[in-house]
Order: structure tokens, then sequence, then C-alpha cells
């Protein structure tokens, strides 16, 4: 068979698949009608954007169908996820205003970058959003005054001193920040504040362009029953809320935060250091090394002070990293020594510890690999 007679038997196929595509081009737009009107139903309800039972129940169904249907559960799956995101982004215009008699909402440093993320949130929520910067602060208690919520999104190491300059809040005023470390602010603002108060810690960066499906730490201050109001609004934006304790926010924020930002700052320092062809790299990488790469270079994408101040935020930091340099070391030694025994008798350490996580760590890696391998042109 020559390559053209191949040629003529693909082209009515090729055509049908392109009439099918075709097809599904225009049930996509279909459904993005649909899922504009949920929006809309949502936000007259105040129901949240992001219904976890229902988008498990919607894949659960559809997987189940495409295995009757012959189709792979798991390609189903990756499509409606990425359909559903989609769908999410047509519902983030406007939402419900979760205080029924709305306010002045003052953001502290709200022309930052995350600062200016919440600004959006709250103005889309009908809420009346005043800036507050720096050169501000001379008009601080009129900015303020009448203010049902004044939420701090400031650098680290500003957030006590921008605290105590604070003027007097109304007493039913919410004083809340969005500060990666929840105890020293946490205690800042119970002690300039006499009404409510809450600890906000957004678990992703300003580049999120919604907050469908992230997380947002909740410290409880004083006056619970005074801020339900915006931990429903959060919500309402898609958030997932996890409540913590100040100090055991922190203690697991230097294991999740601190300790990963420092060894991905070695990681890419030592790379500068060898002088490293990055490209060869990049060509040389599957994709778990790739995306191991691309991890370590996001965080050179990001301000340098503002991941630095993260970690040097707590001294306990340092003596976490320095028991990780000392285990370094040790396995270090066994790796000079040859001791293939003592190197197998660590990694067993570590399989112990997972336990059970790790097959689900290795379920859950395999699927973003593939989406890493899916996009490398």
């Amino acid at each position: 068979m020559t390559l053209e007679t191949a040629q003529q038997a693909l082209q009515p196929l090729r055509e049908q698949i392109d009439a099918i595509d075709s097809e599904l081009v225009k049930l996509l737009a279909a459904r993005a009608k649909v899922t504009a009107q949920v929006g809309q139903v949502k936000q007259q309800f105040a129901l949240p954007v992001y219904v976890p039972e229902r988008e498990q129940a919607l894949l659960h169904a559809r997987q189940q169908q495409a295995e009757q249907a012959g189709v792979s559960p798991a390609l189903v799956e990756d499509i409606l996820r990425r359909i559903m995101r989609e769908s999410y982004a047509t519902q983030d215009n406007h939402f419900v205003c979760c205080r029924p008699a709305g306010g002045k909402v003052v953001v502290v440093g709200g022309a930052g970058a995350l600062g200016a993320r919440f600004v959006s949130l709250l103005q889309r929520s009908g809420y009346q959003v005043a800036i507050l910067e720096q050169q501000d602060w001379p008009n601080a208690a009129m900015l303020c005054q009448d203010a049902v919520l004044v939420l701090l999104a400031v650098p680290i190491t500003l957030t006590e001193q921008v605290i105590a300059q604070l003027p007097p809040l109304s007493p039913h005023c919410v004083l809340a920040d969005l500060t990666s470390i929840k105890a020293r602010p946490l205690k800042a603002m119970l002690a300039k504040h006499p009404g409510p108060v809450l600890g906000l810690h957004p678990m992703f960066g300003p580049d999120i362009h919604n907050l469908i499906k992230q997380v947002v730490v909740a410290c409880h201050g004083r006056g619970e029953a005074d801020y339900q109001w915006l931990l429903k609004q959060l919500v309402i934006w898609g958030a997932e809320i996890s409540f913590k304790d100040a100090d055991e926010h922190d203690q697991a924020m230097q294991l999740i935060q601190a300790m990963r930002h420092f060894s991905s700052l070695v990681y890419g320092v030592h790379l500068a250091e060898e002088q490293a062809n990055l490209p060869e790299l990049l060509a040389l990488s599957s994709p778990i090394y790739r995306l191991e790469l691309a991890m370590v270079g996001r965080l050179f994408a990001q301000n340098a002070e503002l991941y630095a101040d993260i970690m040097l935020a707590s001294s306990d930091v340092a003596a976490l990293l320095s028991r990780y340099q000392q285990r370094f070391s040790q396995l270090l030694a066994l790796l000079q020594a040859q001791d293939k025994a003592g190197l197998m008798a660590e990694f067993a350490k570590g399989q112990a510890f997972f336990g059970e996580l790790a097959e689900q760590f290795l379920q859950e890696s395999k699927q973003l690999l593939q989406k890493a391998a899916d996009g490398r042109s």
C-alpha cells in the first residue's frame, strides 16, 4: 500500500473526526450557557460557586457511563474536570453580598498583589471598598470610620507595626489579616481592637484567578458570631476553609512553606553556582523531573522579599533546618561510604512513615505527569 493510498483511506475517517469535534465545540458552548445560568441562580440564593458533593456525584455518574460505553473513565474525568474549571470561571463575575447591610471594607495594602485580589472579590460582592496605603495614613481615621471590616494585606515584617498604627475601630468592625504566620499578628490584633478579630491565611499566591478549591486557613480570635458573614463570603467565592489554632498553623507552615522554600532556594542557587545548562536539563528531563525543576524555577519568578520574610518569620525555622541539615549529612555519609544497606534502611523509614499515602501520592502524581506530558510540544 502506497502512502497516497493510505492518505485516501484516512481522509473520510478524518472528516468524520472533524465533524465530531465540531459537534463537541457546539456542545461545550451550550454547556457554558447553562453553567452561566447556574451561576446566576447561585448568586441569587447565596450558594457557593464550588460544591464538592455535586462535583463528585457528577464525575462518578459520568465515569460509570464511560465504562459502560467502553470509554476510559480516566479520560472522561480529565475532560470533565477541565470543563468544570472553565465553567467555574463563568460564575466568577459577580457574587452575592453575605453581609445583609453590605458596608465599607478597608483593605490595608490593597494596592499590593494579594490585597488587590481581595479588593476585586469584595467589590464584585457589592461592598464599598477603600484602600489604605502608606501615603494614606494621615487620613486613616477617616478611611476606617464606620468600616465593617479592616483587612490587613501587608508584608509579614510590617504587619504588627501596621496593627499598632490603626486608628480606633467601630466595636462591631471585624479586624482580620492575611499574613502567612498567625500567632503574633493575632495576638497584636486582639490587643489593639476590642471587637471581633479573625486571622486568615490564603494558601495561594496573587497569581490565582479565582478562589475555587483554594484553601484559606482561619484562626479564631474573638467575636466569632460577628465574622460569620466573612467566612461565608469566602465559601461563596469558592474557598475551602480550614480552621486551625494559630500556634498549630505556624508549626505546620514551617514544614509546608518555610522549609520547602529554603530547599528550593538552595537547589536553585546550587544550579546557578554549577552553571547548569537549563535548556539541556529540560530537554533530557522526563515529565516528573521537568515538574520538579519547574517548581524550583517558579520560586525565582516570585518576590524575593516576600519569600525571605516567610523563611525568616520564625526563629524555629532555623532550628528545623539545622535538623534537616544533620539528616542530610547522615545520609550523605552513607552515600560516601557506599553503604547500600544503610540507604535502603533510611528509605524504609520513609516508606513506613508515608504508609498508604505513598500509593495515593503515586497515583496523583501519575495524573499530573500525564497532563505535563500532554502540554509538552
